[in-house]
């Protein structure tokens, strides 16, 4: 069993308001020395607020933040041994690249010749060799945006805050640039708490993610966790779009459990919860687990009526609508589809492919 790393931050009950708008409302978190940790979540969240009070940038109403254990409260920014990455990188226009990432250390009266074999090794890491005359200008964003990453690496900080650096690159580059981080974070081994509101790029890159919602942590766990144990609704549809879809328990077993709604029946997984006859309860479904037919092939289904069809990214999109109007997505891969816009038809998925949300306190 692989020994647990040590904690490098928590926070605790960290509650904070703007006004009359509370942003936080209590929460808590433990990081582990070189997790990569992302906080997703949609805008208005509460994901800058967190990063800007681990960064000193805020203060907390109430609730602690311990970095090494040593509580930060009053603790300045630059006392604290954590960067921060911007999504505007923040680079000064005026200096070069050398003089940009070499501006901390100058600060810090480090003496010339360390400093120049410092920024010599980062520049290496992050693959700029032989950009140290450059202005910012001068450069793409994918450039600066390494610039921006040397310049916060090159104080050896404990954590590592990244507020959507990534979201001013075009597609391509900024899937680029989520490998070369990962890559970074993964060789380094430093402690990364990356912001951002795009699902994909949460799973691709994160050991830990954390979801928010309304100033709340909704759920945190890996990315599979995340995507095929979602806990409630919220999550489920944020982190891959899944169907939700509510029904009555008709029918328990030991492990598999069968709502019934007004377009048929859907299987789930009971997953230990105390269920009753009748009791009105929401499952998750996953576009790609759904199965259409024009005849049934199991006991339980439902029918609906297929209202779209459209075709993006090697994906083909099914939207079929029930007798509620409740839409629900089917995805597949490539374009062979024999159903028609308006035509009837069943579908099933398998029970382990459904999965009950929204069962707070239900143990």
């Amino acid at each position: 069993m692989e020994e647990k790393r040590p904690v490098v931050l928590e926070l605790k009950n960290i509650t904070k308001s703007f006004g009359e708008t509370e942003v936080l409302k209590g929460v808590s978190l433990t990081v582990r020395e070189g997790e990569f940790v992302t906080l997703l979540g949609a805008s208005g969240c509460g994901k800058t607020t967190t990063l800007r009070i681990i960064a000193g940038l805020e203060y907390p109403d109430s609730g602690e933040v311990l970095l090494e254990g040593k509580n930060m409260e009053n603790m300045a920014p630059e006392k604290r041994s954590v960067n921060t990455i911007f999504q505007n990188y923040a680079l000064f226009p005026h200096m070069n690249v050398y003089q940009n990432i070499a501006y901390g250390l100058k600060l810090k009266k480090v003496p010339k010749a360390e400093i120049r074999n410092r920024v010599e090794k980062v520049l290496s890491l992050v693959q700029l060799d032989g950009f140290e005359k450059r202005k910012p200008a001068e450069m793409s964003g994918g450039q600066r945006q390494r610039v921006a990453i040397a310049r916060a690496l090159i104080n050896n900080p404990k954590v590592l805050l990244l507020d959507e650096p990534l979201g001013a690159l075009d597609l391509q580059l900024r899937r680029q640039m989520q490998h070369e981080l990962k890559r970074l974070q993964k060789k380094l081994g430093i402690t990364f708490i990356y912001i951002t509101h795009d699902q994909e790029e949460a799973i691709n890159m994160s050991d830990l993610i954390v979801v928010m919602n309304q100033g709340k942590f909704e759920q945190m766990g890996t990315p599979s966790e995340i995507y095929d144990h979602p806990m409630t609704s919220y999550v489920a549809a944020f982190v891959g779009s899944a169907n939700i879809l509510k029904g009555f328990a008709q029918k328990s077993g030991e492990e598999i459990l069968i709502l019934k709604n007004q377009d048929g029946t859907l299987p789930c997984m009971r997953n230990g919860y105390p269920i009753r006859e009748g009791q009105e309860m929401t499952i998750a479904v996953r576009s790609e687990n759904i199965n259409v037919w024009r005849e049934p092939k199991t006991d339980h289904w439902i029918r609906g009526v297929i209202r779209e069809k459209s075709f993006a990214g090697g994906m083909l999109r099914i939207l079929v609508q029930l007798s509620d109007g409740t839409e629900v997505v089917i995805s597949r891969q490539g374009i062979n589809f024999h159903y028609e816009i308006g035509e009837h038809v069943c579908l099933e998925w398998n029970p382990e492919h459904g999965v009950l949300v929204d069962m707070e306190g239900q143990r």
